[in-house]
């Protein structure tokens, strides 16, 4: 097995591992200021036979932004990598805003998608209100001024006191800045409650215990409103619970894949 490492396609760069005969590809979504490598813990402890794709969302990584992004537009970009690899079964794994794109491709590619995994996410996230504040200092200040807020939402406390949580500080300052507002007027304009019915996949909704981006009771509610979901807290974990609790987020895959 091989990863063709930081392929581009359309402005877009991404991962890619073929899947065995008869094993499930994973396709995976990441959140706001972060990368692909937010699911290296994760891939790390999948069987070597599963296919994985995952990619660097516009604005992030090394993706080129665009002068207009919705969540739409990301998820046309995640088409066009499903087309171009001829994928035509899939899981699909959304974190966060990673989560809004993967709602969209339930519906769009429903006959495609056997199983969706939503983690730390919503139908709809915050309000205008937060996310133009958010948008307006972003672009005035940079990131580097907010980014204290937004790691201790991102993670439980305990783990903001080890040393690994200097890498994901890292990772969220080298966003950069427009590309990281873009993402978020995409999220303040996304409002896909009315949709939840209409997505039909087995549905593994999982939530930090300690996340308070998309409060665990936020997350509770979208699976509740989803026809086929089971929902799991991960606790000692906040935002990014494939970051702090890997082994527990793979464990809740495994069952939702056996099923």
């Amino acid at each position: 097995m091989t990863y063709e490492m930081f392929t581009a396609l359309d402005g877009v760069y991404h991962s890619y591992r073929r899947a065995s005969e008869n094993a499930p590809t994973l396709v995976f979504a990441n959140s706001l200021g972060t990368d692909l490598r937010v699911w290296d813990r994760v891939i790390n402890q999948l069987p070597e036979q599963w296919g994985i794709l995952r990619h660097d969302k516009r604005g992030h990584g090394l993706s080129t932004a665009c002068e207009e992004m919705s969540i739409e537009t990301l998820a046309d970009d995640v088409e066009v990598l499903l087309d171009h690899y001829g994928i035509s079964s899939f899981v699909g794994i959304g974190l966060s805003v990673g989560g809004l794109i993967m709602q969209r491709l339930a519906l769009r590619r429903d006959t495609a998608m056997s199983h969706l995994v939503l983690a730390d996410t919503a139908a709809k996230i915050g309000t205008p209100e937060m996310w133009n504040q958010r948008i307006n200092t972003v672009r005035s200040e940079g990131i580097s001024s907010i980014k204290t807020a937004i790691l201790s939402r991102w993670f439980a406390p305990t783990y903001q006191k080890t040393q690994d949580f200097t890498m994901w500080e890292a990772m969220l300052e080298r966003t950069p800045d427009e590309g990281y507002a873009q993402v978020c007027v995409a999220i303040r304009d996304a409002d896909y409650r009315a949709d939840l019915g209409q997505i039909t996949q087995p549905t593994l909704v999982i939530v930090g215990a300690e996340d308070s981006s998309t409060p665990p009771e936020l997350v509770e509610e979208m699976a509740h409103n989803l026809p086929s979901s089971v929902f799991h807290k991960i606790n000692h974990a906040g935002h990014l619970p494939c970051v702090e609790q890997p082994a527990a987020f793979v464990d809740l895959l495994h069952q939702h894949l056996a099923t």
